[in-house]
């Protein structure tokens, strides 16, 4: 199988790229601001730069589109350049994956909804109440369009090992284990269900072999808020130096929306893939204890 990887050197791109290579597939890995030693230059929204890796005469199977804007509160105050590279990097991948006839796999999000009655289902009608959703959004329905055997996933509140540690969980232990005086104003009413970005990459991995198309969502069995999430990792790093301070949503007042009772349920998956197990946030920690 050959694999092109956009946004390698980022927390999903990454543990794909690395599951993907364990498993004897072809993969090329690309990044855009951030070079690791494994990947190659490929800019998104430049695809005909000279610099760029020869993703065309590399002709691959498939391209997994891992690259976009995801700071939900940047992309509320800079429209144009959320839409960029969200929708447009999704529109210039689509038209290399239609001249190379590969099938696009497009990483969506449970802020396709608007978090009135989560968690939610494949069925469930969206409604996104921010840019980052509505763009997400544009780029899952771009991406099915183009062709009806590409594959979407959504997926929220990614975590794991990754170059930079960017995500919660990591960059909390982190913070821990420097010592840092720390007053973490979360939200109480912000639920979710946070996954392993290894997780992602064993799913991807079957559903590529299997040939899926269509949307599947990704998920494990944690259903939490932002609160219970940074109590959880004290758990196993305790520190006295770390004040959680509970508060609503309104009263953080973020620039754009969340959806509150988001997260997602993976019925659909489970049911083709019924010896699957989903690690959970107690197995990261637990293991993360274990190495350091």
């Amino acid at each position: 199988m050959k694999v092109f990887i956009s946004g390698a050197s980022g927390l999903v791109g990454g543990n794909c790229y690395r599951y993907f290579k364990e498993k004897g597939w072809n993969v090329i890995g690309s990044h855009l601001s951030y070079p690791l030693d494994y990947t190659v230059l490929f800019d998104t929204l430049n695809p005909k730069k000279k610099e760029n890796f020869d993703l065309e005469a590399f002709s691959p199977d498939y391209i997994l589109h891992c690259g976009a804007l995801t700071w939900v509160d940047y992309c509320e105050d800079h429209e144009e350049e959320s839409y960029q590279k969200t929708v447009q990097s999704t529109k210039n991948l689509i038209g290399i994956a239609e001249r190379t006839g590969a099938k696009l796999i497009f990483i969506s999000t449970d802020y396709v909804f608007d978090g009135a009655n989560g968690p939610y289902d494949e069925l469930h009608d969206v409604n996104p109440i921010s840019i980052y959703g509505r763009h997400k959004l544009k780029g899952e329905e771009l991406s099915l369009a183009s062709n009806p055997e590409n594959l979407s996933i959504r997926i929220t509140n990614v975590y794991g090992r990754e170059a930079r540690n960017k995500n919660f969980i990591m960059r909390l232990v982190d913070n821990i284990n420097k010592g840092e005086e720390m007053e973490l104003k979360l939200p109480f009413d912000q639920y979710a269900t946070p996954v392993n970005a290894y997780d992602i990459a064993r799913s991807l991995y079957l559903l590529i072999s299997d040939n899926k198309s269509g949307i599947y969502n990704i998920a494990s069995t944690d259903y939490v808020n932002r609160v219970q999430l940074a109590q959880k990792i004290l758990q196993y790093f305790p520190s006295d130096k770390v004040k959680i301070v509970p508060v609503s949503t309104e009263t953080i007042n973020p620039p754009a929306d969340r959806p509150l009772q988001g997260g997602l349920k993976t019925g659909k998956f489970l049911s083709e893939y019924s010896d699957f197990e989903f690690t959970n946030v107690d197995d990261f920690l637990n293991d993360l204890k274990t190495e350091l």
